[in-house]
């Protein structure tokens, strides 16, 4: 393909939020309770070329990127991603950067990887450094306010899409939770991974207790089993928990610093890196390589449509989370969203960047709020619609 280089600067900066109510009624795991879900989306310009990136958080993330990122970014070439990164994180240093702020960078992020890719006629996983054309997927869902029938329905509706590892939330009501994963066993069937996720949501001792019935079930991940603060007690669930049994979290973590105290602590059979949270591509790139230093495999959280890309270029990340809630927002969002065949995501050569394109009549209709800055539209607004 032809690169479309030239010397293009950053000239505009975008951002939308995008309030999708859930398919049916509010939903739930062991820690929290939802009944939408907010997708802020943000477009870079460079000359003629366009970059999106995207991450799930409140829409107060737009005035956020419109008076902090973007002034930071317009100006600045494209293809020096290092550099736009860095001058993002300086723009949040007195905001406090954990949260809100590296999220909103983190689809800024994205979208300069986006944007790369374009310019360069190549899909971010070529970027990258592709090291498989196809990632593996697991199904997730199996939120606490299903009734036992919707749960077998979704877990037996992904194993018949060839999807050969399946995952349900537990920790709302301890006492429904051993039946829950029972009738998910029985319904999947004994060749089917089965993954468990807590949210944090139990106690050290209830948790060990917990995970000696769940490897009895088959049950071979158990994430979040404590709050991802109490690494003694991750540590804890992976010294005594049962053989066969992996620990698995950091879906919370913002920085590398954050990452490497958990894996210094041997907090972790599994890390999980996500790009919406931790600076975008960029920094779960550096998540990785942390991991991979530390000898811990790692596997995506969520947002399959940006992950599936940096999947497929790091040998560390094992699987992509095939997250229900953000598959179908991604869906309606964006054309060429990820989607899974035969239980894997297959990336497309012919597709730069992230491969995806705003849907944007669709999306109009889901728009909560708009805010934008540009070197010809000075100051930033942000207009309800």
């Amino acid at each position: 393909m032809v690169s479309r280089l030239g010397d293009p600067r950053i000239d505009a900066v975008e951002a939308w939020a995008f309030v999708v109510p859930n398919e049916d009624g509010p939903q739930s795991d062991g820690t929290y309770e939802w009944t939408s879900t907010t997708a802020v989306v943000v477009e870079l310009t460079a000359g003629d070329a366009r970059g999106l990136g995207y991450t799930y958080t409140h829409l107060a993330a737009l005035p956020l990127i419109a008076d902090h990122l973007a002034p930071a970014l317009l100006g600045l070439e494209p293809l020096a991603r290092g550099a736009a990164h860095e001058a993002m994180l300086a723009a949040c240093r007195n905001l406090g950067r954990p949260g809100l702020a590296l999220m909103a960078v983190s689809a800024c992020d994205a979208a300069l990887w986006d944007l790369a890719g374009r310019l360069l006629g190549r899909p971010l996983a070529d970027l990258l450094g592709r090291v498989r054309d196809e990632v593996p997927v697991y199904g997730s869902g199996g939120f606490c306010s299903f009734d036992l029938g919707r749960l077998r329905r979704q877990l037996v509706g992904w194993v018949q899409e060839g999807i050969g590892r399946v995952k349900l939330k537990i920790g709302r009501e301890p006492a429904r939770d051993l039946p829950r994963v029972a009738a998910a066993r029985e319904a999947v069937g004994p060749g089917v991974g089965l993954m468990i996720d807590a949210n944090g949501a139990l106690e050290r001792k209830a948790a060990l207790a917990l995970a000696q019935d769940l490897r009895g079930l088959g049950v071979d991940w158990f994430e979040e089993p404590v709050s991802s603060d109490d690494l003694e007690g991750l540590r804890l669930l992976r010294d005594r928990g049962p053989p066969g049994l992996e620990v698995a979290a950091g879906e919370y973590g913002w920085d590398l610093a954050y990452f490497r105290r958990m894996l210094e602590a041997g907090a972790v059979d599994v890390l999980q890196p996500d790009a919406t949270r931790c600076g975008g591509p960029t920094g779960f790139l550096q998540a990785v390589a942390l991991a991979r230093a530390f000898g811990a495999p790692c596997s995506t959280h969520t947002a399959p449509t940006l992950h599936a890309h940096l999947a497929a270029a790091c040998a560390p990340v094992r699987h992509l989370e095939y997250f229900s809630d953000h598959v179908r927002v991604e869906g309606l969002l964006f054309d060429g969203a990820a989607r899974a065949r035969r239980g894997r995501v297959r990336i497309d050569p012919t597709r730069p960047g992230l491969g995806i394109e705003l849907r944007r009549a669709d999306a109009a209709r889901l728009c909560a709020a708009h805010a934008r800055r540009g070197r010809s539209r000075v100051g930033a607004g942000g207009t309800r619609t």
